[in-house]
């Protein structure tokens, strides 16, 4: 990786092993799960982990070192994404902002993914956007989740990032028939071979050279996946030591499906074939028996998931697009589920879904208390860590990964920087961000990646969308335009 130059003219070095004269820092608190600030800091590097923290200067510079500068910046740990799609989102900007279906209690997931399917050269160009975007808000591990396509592994590598890859399999998807009415045509034989190329996936991504790769069990929903090939995808995950995830109550259409099949909720149907364990992330999870829109006479589902020590992928942006919340944050963390963040649409961007999760959390609790810039913070870093069994990531501290973040203290959305942290999430975000390091190497300086190209992705992702919007004809069930599906916000005249 080449060095760059930042705005102060400063060479910046691939590998630095110190950041010298840190203002603000948000460290470990020794071994707990908490994070506090420390002002006037030096950190000290060595083979992507973190060493030392010592009091600015306290330790002269030794021969070689190749330092960067901290003053006027905040040093934080790098962000951890547990669920993205990451290949697809970029290629809906435009599209389904305000896209819903009525008929399916606003969400526009089913008809969406009937009617719409961006191509492979599509989903190459729109990695590069996401990754891009990842990296701009602070992400230096993330899980990716998409069926397998060519050049999706060696991409995640480039970017430099960490990344889980989680390639989806299912023995079914969901179809139309009318607007009130979805269909699950099954098809065991395709998705055992599914299963069988997300095996050969996975273990391409645990032997990568990069070092950076590693895999994730993810039958793709709750809905789409049969009791024997979830179990058996839940062996492979223990008998790997692979996280496991799906996409589980994230809509009333699915929950409303799953007690129809098997009069419980989906939560309580995992339970009782054995998928909840404390590897397990459920992806999304708003929809519980007790949820005002679903209202089940059962109110067990948070106790199945705090008694089996699972993490729940938060992911606000898109629910709340459909007039859809958590019920709610603090509740769950109350009863020790373990909560962490995702970005289930585009824009991939860690940081406004923390102020989100916190507008929500105290709209739907009516508390202020109930979910704070601290407890958003925990849970994109601790919290993401935690569900990927990872002790190594999401703080800093001797013996950490050295995947940091260094923010502009002097940007005028940082200022006045009484509460660094505040003055990020609900005022900054991206914005300020300046370097991105994962393993202590600088993979993003200056808003651009060092090794991706999101600027020519841009163009190639553009033709890709145009593409998709005409071909809806093709695969929607009324075989409707694309912009009669999802018009634009205005009149195009």
């Amino acid at each position: 990786m080449m060095a760059t130059e930042n705005e102060r003219g400063q060479c910046m070095i691939a590998r630095p092993n110190s950041i010298r004269n840190v203002a603000w820092a948000v460290l470990r608190d020794g071994t707990a799960r908490r994070h506090v600030y420390r002002r006037d800091v030096d950190i000290f590097l060595d083979n992507g982990r973190v060493t030392e923290i010592a009091p600015a200067g306290a330790r002269a510079t030794g021969p070689g070192e190749q330092a960067l500068d901290g003053r006027d910046m905040l040093v934080m740990p790098g962000l951890v994404n547990i669920h993205s799609h990451p290949s697809t989102e970029p290629g809906y900007r435009g599209v389904r902002e305000d896209h819903g279906v009525p008929e399916h209690q606003m969400t526009g997931l089913m008809e969406r993914l009937q009617a719409f399917k961006l191509d492979d050269e599509g989903r190459r160009a729109a990695l590069h956007l996401s990754y891009s975007e990842m990296m701009r808000c602070g992400t230096t591990t993330a899980c990716d989740i998409t069926v397998p396509f060519e050049g999706w592994v060696e991409t995640m590598a480039a970017s430099g990032v960490r990344f889980y890859v989680a390639p989806t399999f299912a023995e079914s998807r969901w179809g139309m028939s009318a607007p009130q009415t979805v269909t699950w045509p099954w098809d065991e034989a395709a998705g055992r071979a599914s299963f069988a190329k997300a095996q050969r996936t996975m273990d391409d991504a645990d032997s990568h050279n990069s070092g950076r790769l590693k895999s994730m069990v993810f039958p793709a929903q709750i809905d789409t996946v049969g009791r024997e090939l979830f179990v058996e995808a839940r062996q492979l995950a223990h008998r790997t030591g692979r996280p496991f995830s799906t996409h589980i109550a994230q809509s009333v259409v699915e929950v409303r499906e799953m007690i129809r099949r098997h009069n419980m909720t989906p939560i309580q149907w995992a339970a009782e074939i054995g998928l909840l364990a404390r590897d397990t992330i459920l992806a999304h999870c708003i929809l519980l028996d007790d949820h005002p829109q679903i209202a089940w006479h059962t109110s067990k589902d948070l106790d199945l998931m705090a008694a089996a020590g699972v993490s729940v992928a938060h992911c606000p942006q898109p629910f709340a697009r459909y007039g859809l919340a958590l019920n709610h944050f603090g509740r769950y963390r109350a009863a020790g589920v373990n909560m962490g963040f995702g970005t289930d649409c585009a824009p991939h961007n860690l940081i406004e879904e923390m102020r989100l999760a916190i507008h929500f959390g105290r709209a739907m609790s009516r508390q202020i208390g109930s979910i704070d810039t601290a407890s958003a913070f925990e849970a994109a870093t601790f919290g993401g860590a935690a569900a990927l069994g990872r002790d190594d990531l999401g703080y800093i501290g001797p013996g950490g990964a050295a995947d940091l973040v260094l923010v502009a203290l002097d940007h005028p959305l940082m200022q006045p920087a009484r509460d660094p942290l505040r003055s990020l999430v609900f005022h900054a975000a991206d914005r300020a961000v300046r370097t991105v390091m994962v393993a202590g190497e600088i993979v993003f300086d200056q808003g651009q990646p060092l090794t991706l190209d999101p600027a020519g992705a841009a163009g190639r992702l553009a033709e890709a969308q145009a593409r998709m919007m005409r071909d809806t004809t093709r695969h929607d069930y009324r075989g409707r335009p694309g912009e009669e599906i999802a018009p634009t916000s205005l009149p195009v005249c």
